[in-house]
């Protein structure tokens, strides 16, 4: 499945990432241990410690990287969505859906792992970024409900991804007996539906 090669000093941080990114997504985030890394990543034990100071550390690393990558996935769908405020944001909650499926290792690595966001503050920041694109979104949206029965962007948008996170965990990562008659993407689209049309954002029968 992942082709082995041999790395130079200079990408082995990288290269152990990689390597952590191919286990978490094979056997979990606790499934596997450092030596194990370094097999994959073609290097000695000893190597890894070089760069990180235990599995957590290298973990935390691929959760990071993970954000980046997500945070610019969250970014894309809300600029594809402009002007539309009610697209932007709906293409963000799709975003979630997408990027939990094409990067699972990251995903874990993010949510799965027992890895605080605030483990490091390059984490903290970059996960700050992604959620802020979200509730940038929420904003744009809810500008026009009166203020007296407007939710807070930060409550709004974190119903979105409580909403998110629930589908992908619970029916888009296959856990047993968690199956759905309905895909995930359309669970998660009736769901924002009827958040929309509770705040009045979307038409009763849109």
């Amino acid at each position: 499945m992942h082709k082995k090669r041999g790395y130079h000093h200079g990408n082995l941080r990288q290269a152990l990432v990689d390597a952590a990114l191919n286990l978490i997504e094979a056997k979990g985030p606790t499934g596997f241990t450092l030596s194990e890394a370094a097999k994959e990543a073609g290097v000695t034990p000893a190597a890894v410690y070089r760069h990180f100071e235990g599995r957590e550390d290298l973990i935390a690393e691929a959760a990071r990287q993970g954000y980046e990558i997500f945070a610019d996935v969250m970014q894309y769908a809300y600029d594809k969505g402009q002007p539309s405020a009610l697209a932007a944001f709906e293409a963000t909650g799709r975003a979630y859906l997408a990027f939990a499926r094409k990067y699972p290792g990251h995903y874990i690595a993010m949510f799965e792992s027992g890895v605080s966001v605030n483990s490091t503050p390059e984490l903290a920041a970059v996960a700050n970024r992604a959620s802020g694109v979200l509730e940038k979104a929420a904003a744009d949206l809810s500008q026009h409900i009166p203020p007296e029965k407007r939710p807070p962007a930060s409550m709004f948008s974190a119903h979105i991804w409580a909403l998110s996170h629930g589908v992908v965990e619970l029916f888009a990562r296959n856990s047993p007996g968690r199956a759905s008659p309905f895909p995930p993407e359309d669970l998660l689209e009736s769901a924002i539906g009827v958040y929309l049309r509770g705040l009045g954002l979307i038409p009763a029968d849109d």
